[in-house]
């Protein structure tokens, strides 16, 4: 059974960065497409940023490219989110997502991903 674990979230100020990591349980997350989406309350769920499930492709959101980098570790099953220069609008709860495949599509969409973790909280404050 997969299981995510986000962790890294808290209070920043603007312009401060922040690193977010997300433990994957289960099989090695080189067999994943993974993914980080937030969400503010009263809005939808939006895709942030996502890396194939080879390492080789990332993609990001208009707003945060240039600002916000993915990456994995595959020894410790880890998928890491960091955030640079960060703005009172990046404030919202943090998801990791996870898809079980070998296609190395662009996957913007919550219904790509089959497992989700509970969500850590980012508050940058102005």
């Amino acid at each position: 059974q997969v299981r995510l674990v986000e962790s890294g979230g808290g209070l920043v100020q603007a312009g401060d960065s922040l690193r977010l990591s997300c433990l994957h349980s289960g099989r090695t997350i080189d067999k994943y497409a993974m993914a980080w989406f937030r969400q503010v309350p009263g809005k939808e769920r939006e895709f942030v940023s996502g890396i194939s499930w080879s390492g080789f492709t990332t993609y990001y959101e208009d707003s945060v490219k240039g600002r916000f980098t993915i990456s994995r570790d595959i020894a410790n099953n880890t998928v890491y989110l960091q955030m640079t220069t960060l703005k009172p609008e990046d404030t919202a709860a943090y998801y990791c997502a996870a898809a079980l495949t070998y296609s190395s599509r662009e996957r913007k969409r919550e219904e790509d991903y089959a497992y989700w973790g509970q969500g850590t909280q980012v508050t940058v404050s102005s």
